[in-house]
């Protein structure tokens, strides 16, 4: 049931509409005068507000205005004997929900009651949705008491409301798409879209399609024109996932995007404004491919206008117990239980792990141990094979060695751990130990032949 406001200087119209929306249930408020309406509008606080356009002293334009600044999710419905253009016209500008002219018809008055009502209803559900999405992408939601995740927070902070072009980057599982959210939610975007597209997911052709759109008979199988994904996100938020996959002449295509703010659809011969903030995230070191020409350069520097470095879990792993005690929360709320425990030295070995899939790859852990454990405790046997069989005894330390000899084997370890961390990467593991190439080499060597 809604409480219905009714306004009209004639009394026997007030009565007619009144009764034909209590006839659908509803409550209703009536009003013989605009102005003594105007001083009651918030304290009844309606559902839906009806009034006669023509009246003395206030009439319904200036109840229209003041529904839209005190009432702005309150809808309007105008009606009048004077049925002129200019005045449905200057009523809809101003945000009247609908227009009728006297004498109407029963069923059509009852019909605009109950598609305004239903109207109001999709948008305070719309309402509540968008909350429950920006509670979901809340700042505190992408988890991490580590000093680098404490750098990431500060930044999405400062850079969320700007029209900055953002380029995330890090392995796989990191939670780039989850920054890329939080960004757009706690923006003056968050009204508007947040449209997401994997670029490695698609072939060059659709992938272009799908971005810019086409116009129909532009290629094989265009039966119709096609709006593409930046048109989608008009005035909101367009994140290009795996970015580092898209092929040259694409990124020549984006690249003019980015700086002209115009899209062309394929087969089209004019170009469209448009108002969309871009975000991009990479799983590769764009900065180097853009350097061995396999990225343009250019467009990387327009992508990565404020680049922002997710790090592995690997390199933060005081911040695992967090996480899985946040999974274990998330574990509970979705099974409608009591989260699970979590015996001490199945942590230890999820420290210890070097988690290739990153946060995901925890979190799927997590998920399966719960599954599986019983009596509500997770214990190392409910881990995955692959955790729950590492060695997680440290080695001890040796005895009677020479200082300079310990200090080399210690040595000889670290440049190990830091290259197994590189994948690797001499050039990388170099730069992380802050010593030349040359000199990794060379330590390298050392450490070969005192084995052999």
């Amino acid at each position: 049931m809604a409480r219905i406001l009714i306004i009209d200087d004639d009394p026997a119209m007030v009565s007619v509409i009144s009764d034909l929306c209590r006839e659908q249930g509803h409550q209703t408020v009536a009003f013989n005068s605009g102005k003594k309406a105007l001083e009651q509008l918030t304290t009844q606080a309606p559902h839906l507000v009806i009034s006669d356009l023509k009246m003395d002293q206030v009439g319904g334009l200036e109840i229209l205005r003041s529904c839209r600044e005190l009432l702005p999710q309150t809808p309007v419905i105008l009606i009048t004997a004077y049925a002129k253009v200019e005045s449905a016209l200057e009523a809809m500008r101003n945000g009247a929900y609908d227009y009728l002219t006297k004498p109407f018809k029963i069923d059509e008055l009852q019909l605009v009651v109950q598609r305004a009502l239903e109207n109001q209803s999709l948008v305070r559900e719309n309402r509540n949705l968008r909350q429950i999405v920006r509670e979901k992408y809340r700042f505190e939601n992408i988890i991490g008491n580590c000093s680098r995740m404490q750098e990431i927070y500060r930044l999405i902070a400062k850079v969320a409301n700007t029209d900055s072009t953002i380029l995330i980057q890090g392995e796989s599982g990191t939670g780039k798409e989850l920054v890329a959210r939080a960004l757009h939610f706690n923006s003056n975007r968050a009204q508007h879209p947040f449209v997401a597209i994997n670029c490695s997911a698609l072939p060059e052709n659709l992938l272009e399609s799908e971005l810019f759109g086409h116009k129909k008979g532009a290629f094989t199988g265009a039966v119709q024109d096609k709006i593409g994904l930046f048109e989608e996100a008009e005035h909101g938020t367009i994140f290009l996932d795996e970015v580092n996959s898209m092929a040259q002449p694409l990124q020549t295509k984006l690249l003019r995007v980015l700086q002209e703010r115009q899209i062309r659809r394929v087969g089209d011969t004019k170009s469209l404004d448009i108002r969309v903030r871009v975000l991009a995230a990479t799983n590769e070191g764009l900065l180097e491919k853009s350097q061995s020409g396999q990225f343009r350069e250019d467009l990387y520097y327009r992508l990565a206008v404020i680049p922002i470095e997710m790090p592995p879990l690997r390199e933060r792993t005081e911040d695992i117990p967090l996480l899985v005690n946040h999974f274990l929360q998330k574990n509970a709320t979705h099974a409608g239980a009591e989260p699970k425990r979590i015996d001490p030295k199945a942590i230890e070995l999820f420290q210890q792990y070097r988690w290739p899939g990153n946060v995901r790859e925890l979190e799927n852990a997590v998920e399966r141990a719960c599954a599986l454990c019983d009596d509500g405790l997770i214990q190392v046997s409910d881990l995955p094979p692959l955790i729950a069989k590492q060695t997680p005894a440290p080695e001890p330390t040796p005895l009677g060695l020479p200082l300079e000899e310990f200090t080399r084997i210690q040595e000889h370890r670290y440049i190990a751990e830091t290259l197994k961390t590189c994948g690797g990467n001499r050039e990388k593991a170099a730069k992380l130990l802050g010593i030349s190439v040359a000199t990794l080499y060379r330590k390298l060597d050392s450490g070969k032949s005192e084995k052999s």
